[in-house]
């Protein structure tokens, strides 16, 4: 199977995640730079924060109007989460690459148990401006550091701090991973990486075709269905991340 096919595979899973659930673009994005076309971690880790940001606002278009974007929490969380994500894109280029791919991994896990645990339905009432800056600023950090878009984090988030439904989280998620990503990938412009652009543009091509299909996927199937298919993909991809970096 050649390079550009895996590229057209690849970016066609990533649009598909994240044009349903808003969340998941660089989980699937990162390990398959890696694993499917022999990007190093780091080369990895700043394509997919490119690759995201296009098919992110390709599937924002498509959730507006839809009309399952919370534009007031989105922005308010997406912007404590700027500055972290930018100091911590700087920090990424000095630590290991084996590091940044056990640190993803265990995040990615957490994150698949997190989704998989039933949650009581959440309740719309008075947002803590505190408590939602924190968690921007997190998960900005984490976005920085980890070369991923953050909507894997952020849609529980905004379920849990913001109290935003499940499928609002997965339309307004998509403007924290935007700003984050963006944020993360300036700090990165800088630092003299040279990528495959032959794989990066056709991988992001089938990623903003795959966002289309992805929302009119979402529309059709339960939430709670939705919810456990990505957090058991989120296990699948931190267990084939383990394993390669054991191997």
């Amino acid at each position: 199977m050649t390079a550009l096919l895996l590229a057209l595979l690849g970016g066609a899973a990533v649009g598909l995640t994240l044009g349903a659930l808003g969340a998941g673009g660089s989980i699937v994005a990162v390990p398959a730079l890696i694993y499917l076309l022999g990007f190093s971690p780091v080369d990895a880790t700043t394509a997919s924060l490119l690759i995201v940001v296009v098919t992110s606002l390709t599937a924002l278009v498509a959730h507006t109007r839809a009309g399952t974007v919370r534009w007031r929490e989105g922005l308010l969380f997406a912007g404590a989460g700027v500055l972290p994500a930018a100091a911590a894109g700087l920090l990424s280029s000095r630590i290991p690459g084996t590091v940044l791919t056990l640190a993803f991994t265990v995040i990615a896990a957490a994150a698949g148990l997190r989704m998989l645990r039933p949650r009581a339905p959440s309740r719309e009432g008075t947002v803590s401006g505190v408590r939602a800056a924190g968690a921007g600023a997190g998960l900005g950090a984490v976005t920085g550091f980890l070369g991923v878009g953050g909507g894997f984090l952020a849609v529980p988030a905004l379920v849990s701090v913001l109290a935003v439904p499940i499928r609002a989280a997965a339309g307004t998620s998509l403007l924290v991973v935007i700003a984050n990503a963006v944020a993360a990938l300036a700090a990165r412009a800088g630092t003299g990486l040279d990528l495959d652009w032959s794989l990066v543009l056709p991988f992001t091509a089938a990623a903003v075709l795959g966002a289309w299909d992805g929302r009119r996927l979402a529309a059709k199937v339960r939430a709670a269905t939705l919810q456990r298919l990505f957090g058991a993909l989120l296990l699948a991809v931190a267990l084939v991340m383990a394993v390669g970096t054991a191997l």
